[in-house]
């Protein structure tokens, strides 16, 4: 209970902010949203969350707005990365506004367009995805998708459009001319889903889950305890640069206004 205080207490507004990443994560019979940033030098910090039945766009803006309620500057340029959840982009756009710059992830991107293939097909096509994804060029990436998009077409029709949906968001890294390492680091929420697995790890000995404040207190405490062993991200040296590439996206942005 004093971790779950804690947790809901932590003052915001001093935070450099400059990534912001959700994640769902299933626990018991409870969806449980988590809110983690990395600040301007690369360094994770856990900032809340919030329980739900599923990853709905309610959850997920309760959430954000509670984070704005404790400081959290929607005024700040920042990059989102978020998985595929439809209702998280939603949650997203409503609070911070169409405007702000997301990252899909990757993983969830190819995982998604993966299960409408057979076995057979499977192989070749992550393959291709993620020969694009690792393209450091955004316009070589974009051409080298949409090709395999046209090729899917015959093979099945809804493993193209799963693939066409979104897809010029799991490729903002590279449209904003990031390092291939920082990039790595921020086209996937792997960063957040290796904390979750790490308090999955941390509440395994639990048999039975009672109810929701139940999960509440392990998730909050075992966020708490992970962010003690947070190590900076890989790529960290390039923060600067992708500071100042948002910087200049918002004063784009306002000019255009």
């Amino acid at each position: 209970a004093k971790k779950v205080e804690e947790l809901f207490s932590r003052y915001l507004a001093k935070l450099d902010l400059a990534v912001l990443m959700i994640d769902g994560v299933a626990v018991g019979a409870h969806t449980v949203v988590i809110a983690l940033c990395i600040d301007s030098k690369g360094v994770k910090h856990v900032l809340s969350l919030r329980m739900g039945a599923t990853e709905n766009a309610a959850v997920a803006k309760g959430l954000l707005e509670d984070l704005i309620g404790r400081g959290l500057s929607v005024e700040t340029p920042m990059l989102v990365v978020i998985d595929g959840s439809k209702a998280l982009r939603k949650a997203v756009a409503d609070v911070f506004g169409e405007e702000v710059l997301v990252q899909r992830c990757t993983v969830h991107k190819k995982r998604n367009v993966l299960e409408h293939l057979s076995q057979h097909d499977r192989s070749w096509v992550s393959r291709r995805m993620t020969q694009a994804y690792n393209e450091s060029d955004e316009h070589r990436a974009r051409t080298s998708l949409l090709a395999l998009a046209k090729q899917l077409e015959s093979v099945n029709p809804s493993a193209a459009r799963s693939l066409l949906e979104g897809l010029d968001e799991t490729l903002t890294v590279q449209r904003l001319g990031l390092p291939e390492e920082l990039c790595r680091s921020l086209r996937s929420t792997n960063i957040i889903e290796s904390s979750n697995s790490c308090v999955r790890d941390r509440s395994r000995n639990v048999k039975r889950w009672r109810d929701g404040l139940h999960v509440e207190r392990w998730m909050a405490a075992g966020l708490l305890e992970t962010e003690q062993h947070f190590r900076r991200i890989r790529g960290y040296r390039h923060m600067n640069l992708l500071v100042a590439v948002l910087k200049n996206a918002q004063t784009q942005e306002a000019v255009a206004a």
